[in-house]
């Protein structure tokens, strides 16, 4: 049997586990850890529950491909292989297979179901195009056949009007009243207030957000998943453009970014880690993209591991808990690039590295 031992995050306490099966069980095994069937895989160093990616879409890296299974199960181990072990994908170009959930050699997933998207407010025909009198019903059925998510394209252009208030605010208590819970695709300041208020349980990216409107996500559990990284590769080849209405407001939206994720933190907004770009596996740099916004460390790290896990109905590190751990050399709150450098990989209690 495997055992580890180290200091876990995010207590900071020096713990040994066994591993039972796909079970994590606390403390020294049957016949303890110098027993002929003990094998030490993990004897020292940081331990962290999985890492998490809660905006990823694995299965096509271009609008102009089909959606593949053959690169989401590519993707989705480079997820694993840096140590991402659950991932959440809002939206994709076609509904997860099953095996997706079967393969126990991947991260586990939860999924979104289609991009949900009304009239002018995304890319034709890449997700599941519907009508604003057909959204309530398409919500509740992509929700019902993914894991209880489904994803609205609330905005798209800075110059087009977002779903409205109303619509949206019918579709996340249908989505509610069938246990399910409702993202959000929203970048204009419209669509993200209509998102807020209609009381969406994610706001995906939200740029634009007025922080007049904080303390009510905190108060309803609407989580800000602000992809930092995905702006930030693109703010350069942006300011390079010619100035116009399109780009002048997206950079205008950029620059108040770092602000309201550090505000939303201090008012008790859930943070969460999302990368919305490729190469998949590279949740780490959105983490130390929140470490730049002002996030503290321990709030940072845990974005992408244990909040995120937590939010997610995943347990941390403990007595009956899945197997799925990452073992670093050094602190990763202190040091954010060893991230980058896991030890030890273990999911389902299989060592993957």
């Amino acid at each position: 049997m495997l055992c580890v031992r180290g200091v876990v995050l995010p207590e900071r306490e020096e713990r040994a586990f066994w591993i039972d099966g796909e079970v994590l069980r606390e403390g020294a095994p049957p016949g303890g850890f110098a027993g002929r069937h003990a094998e030490t895989v993990v004897d020292g160093g940081w331990l962290l529950p999985g890492l998490v990616d809660v905006h990823t879409h694995p299965g096509a890296t271009d609008t102009s491909e089909p959606f593949s299974e053959e690169l989401l199960r590519e993707q989705l181990r480079a997820h694993r292989d840096a140590g991402v072990l659950a991932v959440r994908t809002p939206g994709t170009a076609a509904r997860m297979p099953a095996w997706v959930d079967e393969d126990r050699e991947l991260p586990r997933v939860t999924s979104a179901g289609r991009w949900l998207a009304t009239p002018g407010r995304f890319i034709p025909g890449f997700g599941r195009d519907v009508t604003e009198a057909q959204l309530v019903r398409a919500a509740v059925e992509e929700s019902a056949a993914s894991s209880g998510w489904c994803k609205v394209v609330g905005d798209w252009r800075q110059d087009e009007p977002p779903v409205p208030l109303s619509l949206l605010t019918e579709v996340v208590a249908a989505v509610h009243a069938a246990g399910g819970k409702v993202a959000v695709h929203c970048q204009t300041a419209e669509g993200t207030r209509n998102a807020v208020l209609a009381g969406a349980d994610s706001l995906e990216h939200g740029m634009h957000l007025d922080p007049g409107l904080l303390d009510r996500m905190a108060a309803q559990g609407t989580a800000f998943v602000p992809t930092l990284a995905a702006f930030g590769k693109g703010v350069d080849a942006m300011r390079a453009r010619e100035p116009s209405a399109r780009r002048d407001l997206w950079l205008a939206g950029w620059e108040t970014m770092f602000g309201n994720v550090r505000a939303a933190h201090e008012a008790g907004v859930t943070v969460l880690a999302g990368t919305d770009s490729f190469p998949c596996g590279t949740v780490a740099s959105e983490a130390s993209w929140l470490l730049r916004a002002g996030l503290p460390a321990d709030a940072a790290l845990g974005a992408a591991s244990w909040t995120a896990r937590a939010w997610l109905g995943l347990p941390g590190l403990v007595d009956g808990a899945p197997a799925d751990l990452v073992a670093y050399d050094t602190d990763p709150t202190a040091d954010p690039v060893a991230l980058d450098h896991p030890r030890r990989i273990i999911l389902r209690g299989q060592v993957v590295r």
